[in-house]
């Protein structure tokens, strides 16, 4: 599993250096896109699928607006050179980055043994001992999130609808109400 996880991080800064380098702004933000949705896949790799929920609907939300707004022929970054400088201290960074990253992914817990099993009377340990017989949902995962913690599930499907919502309002091609339309009449004189 961890080689797995090593192949992820290696995919996203790859993602990153073609998002950095690339002279197309659309390849920029595809490039940037494929980083997020590499940490996605991640997520699932670690078999958290409920913490890659979220960051799936606002990777495709912000691409889309992303991609609306680059979407001209002929875009470019930059013109001429590349500053060397810059292009080395971006290599230094993300080595650094995936060093650290892989230096905790090492110090992690082993797959199967969770930290919440070490800590006595963790809410967590608590949830997987009664979860199923306090909610009667045969998934501990939805019972905590649409019965412990269904406020905080809700204000999250908030977000969610208000970014759509927004997106939406955004992207949209033409307006309603024309523009010759008159809202209120004037008093007469």
């Amino acid at each position: 599993m961890l080689e797995l996880m090593g192949s992820v991080m290696i995919f996203t800064i790859i993602a990153a250096l073609v998002a950095i380098e690339s002279r197309d702004l659309l390849s920029s933000v595809v490039s940037m896109s494929a980083v997020g949705f590499g940490w996605i896949v991640g997520f699932f790799y670690l078999r958290a699928p409920d913490v890659a929920i979220v960051p799936i609907v606002m990777e495709v939300l912000v691409l889309v607006i992303l991609i609306r707004a680059t979407l001209r022929p002929g875009l470019k970054t930059f013109i001429g050179n590349r500053d060397l400088f810059g292009m080395i201290a971006t290599i230094i960074l993300l080595t650094f980055f995936f060093l650290v990253g892989n230096r905790v992914f090492e110090n992690l817990p082993k797959f199967g043994e969770p930290i919440f099993a070490s800590i006595p009377g963790a809410p967590a340990m608590e949830y997987v001992k009664s979860g199923i017989k306090d909610t009667g949902s045969p998934n501990v995962v939805t019972g905590v999130l649409l019965d412990y913690r269904a406020y905080d599930t809700l204000g999250q499907v908030t977000v969610l609808f208000a970014a759509i919502t927004g997106a939406i309002t955004v992207l949209r091609k033409k307006a309603r109400k024309e523009v010759t339309e008159r809202e209120v009449d004037e008093w007469p004189k």
